[in-house]
């Protein structure tokens, strides 16, 4: 995470603050998560009877697009120089728009959309992020994502 003074992440409200790099979510990926989850939908399992669908073959599930905004975020997301530590206080508003096909790759775009002092040293950072698939047009998925940041 980029290490920036508290008047540097003022500043930056209504700006893009970065872009993370591309992971790929393979089948390997997607099967990982659907054991982890127990949730083994065959739209995400099953190859030959995803092939089927509209969709041509498996798709991530959506929470699984959604968790990997914890290692995107990890690369962008601005941080005070006397950083403590973060957590992450929930979600606003999440929409899965688009189905990421496995084999494609995702990156997270992040826009800072508030910075408020809620108690002493304790930060409020709103973050407008959207998943990008590659290639494709339509994100995967849009999100208000709240962290605090204590100080």
């Amino acid at each position: 995470m980029p290490i920036v003074s508290l008047d540097e992440i003022r500043s930056r409200v209504g700006s893009e603050i970065g872009v993370s790099d591309w992971i790929l979510v393979d089948q390997a990926r997607i099967l990982a998560f659907a054991d982890t989850t127990e949730d083994r939908q065959f739209i995400h399992v099953d190859p030959a009877a995803a092939a089927l669908t509209p969709f041509g073959g498996t798709i991530a599930h959506g929470f699984l697009t959604l968790s990997l905004l914890s290692r995107m975020a990890a690369e962008v997301m601005l941080v005070p120089e006397t950083f403590r530590m973060a957590v992450n206080y929930g979600f606003d508003r999440v929409r899965f728009i688009a189905p990421v096909r496995a084999g494609k790759r995702v990156r997270g775009r992040f826009v800072m959309a508030s910075a408020e002092e809620k108690r002493p040293g304790q930060w409020e950072i709103l973050h407008h992020v959207s998943v990008e698939i590659e290639d494709e047009q339509k994100p995967a998925l849009v999100a208000d994502w709240i962290g605090l940041i204590f100080v």
